[in-house]
């Protein structure tokens, strides 16, 4: 895991979403959240959980959870190209599952797009199956795939069985 030694898993704060909204726009630039989604997502403590992963006191990755009992979903997860690969989605997708656990979800749900291979084998390597298409679900009429991770006494926090 290079570069995980060096991350700082946090929850994101008021202060953050700046910069998060920043790299929103720049990851999707054509399903970016406005500005004020973020401030809205915060403001809902309750139902909601955002962190944020820094390197060097840089903000390299973003991840929300809502949680409306039995269900989790992951709102939003993101890592900054220069930053795949060395272990930070998994830790930040890690903290989501734990925190679906915490709030007693009996599964958790995610939109992939479908055109979006590395997060979806992520997701597999996680536990994640695929349970249902949305047609044309992003502004750009890519395809979602919407995935399941059951959370159950067999699985492990890394979704794998126990």
């Amino acid at each position: 895991m290079t570069g995980a030694a060096e991350m700082l898993l946090r929850d994101m704060t008021e202060a953050d979403i700046p910069v998060v909204e920043a790299l929103e726009r720049r990851l999707f630039p054509v399903d970016a959240w406005p500005l004020q989604m973020f401030f809205d997502e915060l403001a809902q403590p309750e139902t909601r959980r955002y962190v944020v992963a820094e390197v060097a006191g840089e903000i390299v990755a973003y991840a929300g959870l809502m949680c409306i009992e039995p269900i989790a979903d992951v709102q939003t997860i993101a890592v900054v190209p220069e930053f795949e690969g060395q272990g930070i989605g998994s830790a930040v997708l890690t903290e989501l599952i734990e925190e679906a656990r915490r709030r007693r979800a009996a599964d958790v749900l995610l939109e992939v797009r479908a055109d979006n291979p590395r997060a979806q084998r992520l997701y597999v390597r996680f536990g994640f199956e695929q349970i249902h298409v949305r047609p044309r679900y992003y502004r750009d009429g890519t395809d979602a795939l919407i995935m399941r991770l059951p959370l159950t006494d067999s699985t492990s926090s890394e979704g794998a069985p126990a």
